[in-house]
């Protein structure tokens, strides 16, 4: 599933490369990608919109249409093609959206998860139904020590689980959650109530370093993700533990373990990572 650093890699690419654009005539074709409204007043409504600015909100894409917002979520195989018109149609492409350049945006997803939603323009981005269970983005500035400690002290959960915990920050997902426990020196099971204030400061820190990286890099390349706009991702160049079972650490030689935590496949060194 495309993550933070992936999803802020599509919204600059696609900006560069859309810019301000109209949606001419949108088709969709698989209805159940259409979460809000229904799919004839998305396609009602959708049509003649100017996108004039793109935005990332964690892992949801948001094109601003003035007096609306249009907002996407990836999920597992979401991707975004910039094509001609004349160019052959991939059955995996579900939602095509005419535009006034000559092009079309067209949305493909493997695996059918992903979700649009159009809402009237609000001010705050929790003012939309869909982030009605979505926390701070990891980089929004309320997201400190403080706010951090009050949300996760009290709960039993893990380090691991409390990072892909999209109600308490939202971008982080399974490949970041692994690197961010490494750069803490955490085991990824260690208990989020045994942090103290100084850790959560550290954990702050450390999410935003390697989530600016990744961005830096475009993102990581795992699997089927790619940005789709011709850009591929080169963080997985730098990864440290993830994806690494059996290699040995960078830092001690250690080699990596593969666990599973919360169902997730998580990837840590014995050595560096120990448990509070």
């Amino acid at each position: 599933m495309p993550e933070l650093p992936e999803v802020e890699t599509v919204v600059r690419t696609l900006e560069h490369q859309l810019g301000t654009c109209t949606i001419t005539y949108c088709m969709v074709k698989w209805d159940n990608i259409i979460a809000y409204p229904s799919v004839t007043q998305f396609i009602e409504k959708i049509q003649g919109k100017t996108i004039r600015s793109y935005h990332r909100y964690g892992k949801y894409l948001l094109f601003d249409l003035g007096d609306m917002m249009w907002i996407c979520h990836l999920r597992m195989e979401g991707k975004f093609y910039i094509q001609e018109a004349s160019e052959p149609m991939n059955k995996h492409v579900h939602v095509i959206f005419d535009l006034d350049n000559g092009k079309q945006l067209r949305y493909h997803d493997t695996r059918k998860f992903g979700k649009m939603y159009l809402y009237e323009k609000q001010e705050a981005h929790h003012a939309y139904p869909c982030f009605s269970n979505i926390g701070y983005d990891a980089f929004d500035e309320r997201i400190d020590a403080t706010y951090l400690y009050r949300k996760l002290h009290p709960k039993k959960c893990t380090l691991k689980q409390a990072l892909l915990n999209q109600e308490i920050i939202a971008g982080i997902g399974n490949i970041y959650a692994d690197e961010i426990c490494f750069a803490l020196g955490m085991h990824p099971e260690t208990k989020v109530y045994r942090l103290r204030k100084k850790d959560f400061e550290q954990l702050i820190y450390e999410m935003r370093r390697i989530l600016l990286g990744a961005i830096r890099s475009g993102g990581t390349t795992i699997r089927s993700y790619t940005s789709s706009l011709g850009i591929d991702g080169r963080f997985q160049l730098k990864l440290k533990v993830h994806m690494k079972k059996g290699g040995e650490c960078q830092v001690c030689k250690t080699l990596i373990k593969k666990i599973t935590v919360a169902t997730r496949g998580t990837y840590y060194c014995p050595q560096c990572q120990k448990r509070r």
